[in-house]
Formats: C-alpha cells, sequence, structure tokens
C-alpha cells in the first residue's frame, strides 16, 4: 500500500510541474495597431503587434501574502499565551480554536484559499494599471482594431484582465491547495452538519480512508515551493535564451538543442 501511495504522490508531483509549467508560460495576446505618423522626415508606424498577458500576473506573491496573514494568529498566541487559571475566558476559548487552525483544517483551507484570490486580484490591480497602459498606447499612436482609444481601450483591458486574474487565482489557490491536501488531509469531520456524515462514508471507503488523515509522507516540497522552483527555472532559460539570441550563440545544448540563437 506504500509503494502505491509513492507513486500516486510521484504521479501527482508531476503533474502539478507540468501543469505549472502551461499555465506560467500562458499567453492572452491581444491585437495591437499602430498608426503611420511622421517624425521628422520619415515615416514610421504602421505596424502590427501584440500586447501578451500572463494568466498568472500575480505569481507567487498572493500565496505568500496569503500564508503571512494566517501566521500572524499562532505568532500573537505564542507571544501571549492565555492563562491557564482563566479557563473560561474568551481568549482562552480563541486560543483553543486556533489550536486546530492549521492546515488540513476545513476553516484553515476556505480563509487561505479565500486570501489568495483577494490577494490574486488585489496585487494584479497594482502592478498593472489599465488607465496607464490605455494612455501610453494613445500617446505613442497605438490603439486595439475595433476599440475606440482612451477610455474604451482601458474598460477592455479591464475585462480582460478580470477574466486572466480571476483564471489565475483558481489556479494558484489549486496549486497551493492539492499538495497540501494530499499531505495533511482534509478534516471533514470539521465541516457543519454534512462533515461526521462525510468522514465516516470516507473512513469506511476502500481506497478513501487517507482523506481526513493525509498520506503521512514527509515531503516538504508544497505547492508554494513549487511554484517559486518552476517560475525560477524558467525565467532562467528564459534569460539564458535571450543572451544567446543576443550574442548569436548557438547554445550549450548542441545542435538539436533548444536554447540556440535564432539568428544563426
Amino acid at each position: 500500500m506504500e509503494t502505491i501511495g509513492v507513486i500516486a504522490l510521484a504521479v501527482a508531483l508531476v503533474a502539478i510541474i507540468a501543469f505549472i509549467v502551461f499555465v506560467e508560460a500562458a499567453r492572452r495576446k491581444i491585437p495591437v495597431s499602430y498608426a503611420k505618423r511622421h517624425v521628422g522626415r520619415q515615416l514610421v508606424g504602421g505596424q502590427q503587434t501584440t500586447m501578451p498577458l500572463k494568466i498568472n500576473m500575480g505569481g507567487v506573491i498572493p500565496v505568500i501574502f496569503a500564508s503571512s496573514v494566517l501566521s500572524m494568529p499562532q505568532s500573537l498566541f505564542a507571544a501571549f499565551p492565555p492563562d491557564p487559571a482563566k479557563a473560561d475566558s474568551l481568549w482562552a476559548k480563541v486560543y483553543g480554536f486556533f489550536q486546530t487552525f492549521h492546515a488540513s483544517d476545513p476553516y484553515y483551507e476556505l480563509i487561505f484559499l479565500s486570501l489568495i484570490i483577494f490577494f490574486t486580484f488585489f496585487y494584479v490591480s497594482i502592478v498593472f494599471n489599465v488607465e496607464e497602459v490605455s494612455d501610453n498606447l494613445r500617446k505613442h499612436g497605438g490603439f486595439m482594431p475595433g476599440i475606440r482609444p482612451g477610455r474604451a481601450t482601458a474598460e477592455y483591458l479591464n475585462s480582460i484582465l478580470t477574466r486572466l486574474t480571476m483564471v489565475g487565482a483558481i489556479y494558484l489557490a489549486l496549486v497551493a491547495f492539492v499538495p497540501q491536501f494530499m499531505l495533511s488531509g482534509f478534516k471533514l469531520a470539521r465541516l457543519p452538519w454534512v462533515g461526521p456524515y462525510l468522514d465516516n462514508f470516507v473512513s469506511s471507503t476502500p481506497g478513501l480512508g487517507w482523506i481526513p488523515t493525509g498520506m503521512g509522507y514527509q515531503f516538504y516540497f508544497g505547492g508554494t515551493s513549487l511554484l517559486i522552483l518552476v517560475g525560477v527555472a524558467m525565467d532562467t532559460v528564459s534569460q539564458i535564451e535571450a543572451q544567446l539570441v543576443m550574442r548569436n550563440y548557438e547554445g550549450f545544448l548542441g545542435g538539436g538543442g533548444r536554447l540556440r540563437g535564432r539568428r544563426a
């Protein structure tokens, strides 16, 4: 049984890494046209290009923010533990609730995933200002086919960015939750009303008994670590490729490798 669990964990790890690579490399390309204009005696512009928008524009920052916020109660109670003589005080009751407030607890997971979605929208709204992008396009003679420059362009970009951010937020929530769920489980009994029935069902069903407790393996690469590792690896490959193209090298992977100068 342990062998099957290790194989399932390895397959899930490979699938998550492939999913991260696929989403991180995905782009939503918005067509942009530049009108012809005179610069001195030369006629410039009139070209067609695209504005690539990443699905996950927030990177790993929303997950880190959400984890930091949820770690504050534990730090607070560690610094100010309740008085054992006052077991019926409000502070002691809150302390008792947060003793079970950790990964695998339904309330923890619900707040954790909600914070990831919130911080994704919050962070993307800071790093990508649709009004500023629209204004820069208008100043340089750029426009999107079928969209008026200015406010209409900003609204169009905002509608696209909202949908992309929602997909990116769900993607981050899944990547952060699935490894944690497999390793730590999900305490169904803590759910209100239907929790005990669900817990009895999965506990008595062959193959599902690991859900309340997790697989129990000591595996230190969670969703956040995988996001950072894959992101850094992809960024490193992109930087090396850019240097190879700029210097006109053929790359260090040989003639059939991917890393080679495209002008060679």
